[in-house]
């Protein structure tokens, strides 16, 4: 559970190229996932940028809602989440994993690999 098939596609018809982005952490702001900048058109802390695609960030978010909440199987994210979450609270925490699955999908993308839900000894 977690990230699936339609959180996969969603993401790759949104990205289209994975080339256009030089760091995978960008793909948070492109999908409206960081906090307002200093543009934003309203003072409200805590609120996302909402500027990219509605659909990918809606995909992400629910992809992050069901690691923290139904999966029980661990995963480096999932405790990763759980730290933030006792620190920032649950809903900046989903937003936050949120993020950081969209930085993993990307890097997983233009790497050619595979998700490994624990963490791996280095070969």
């Amino acid at each position: 559970m977690g990230p699936g098939v339609v959180v996969a596609v969603t993401f790759k018809s949104a990205v289209d190229d994975p080339g256009r982005f030089i760091r995978s952490r960008a793909l948070g702001a492109y999908v409206g996932l960081t906090p307002n900048g200093p543009l934003r058109k309203r003072d409200v802390t805590g609120a996302i940028s909402r500027v990219g695609d509605a659909m990918v960030r809606a995909t992400l978010y629910e992809a992050a809602n069901i690691v923290l909440s139904r999966v029980t199987r661990f995963s480096s994210l999932k405790r990763w989440a759980l730290d933030v979450a006792k620190r920032r609270g649950l809903k900046r925490a989903k937003v936050a994993l949120a993020r950081k699955l969209a930085t993993v999908l990307h890097r997983m993308w233009i790497d050619g690999t595979t998700f490994h839900w624990g963490k791996q000894a280095a070969v």
